[in-house]
């Protein structure tokens, strides 16, 4: 079983959106969190702990989630996406992108 967990700053578009496309694929559990003060969901170590694959959307997000929670990630694979916050939520050209960027880390 993939457990996938998907960040980015706060948790409203981007990442649940991944959340939500992903867990409807076989042998793939999804959960997403924000890094940002004012994130709907706060990422927490738990998660990280929970996850076994890690996607953040854009560089920043591995800087900080790196700053923030070194002690959680040891031998865990994060994985940069480079999508940029510029998407709404379960917009069609980002699930487009998503599962072009994500997917063959999940199948």
């Amino acid at each position: 079983m993939k457990r996938a967990l998907f960040i980015c700053s706060q948790n409203r578009l981007r990442s649940p959106t991944a959340e939500a496309v992903f867990a409807t694929w076989p042998g793939v559990e999804t959960d997403s969190a924000g890094l940002g003060g004012d994130a709907s969901v706060p990422l927490s170590p738990e998660q990280i702990a929970w996850s076994n694959i890690i996607f953040v959307m854009e560089k920043a997000h591995r800087t900080r989630l790196s700053m923030r929670f070194k002690p959680y990630l040891n031998g865990k694979r994060v994985i940069c996406l480079d999508i940029p916050d510029d998407y709404e939520y379960m917009q069609p050209e980002l699930i487009k992108l998503l599962e072009a960027k994500v997917g063959r880390f999940l199948r």
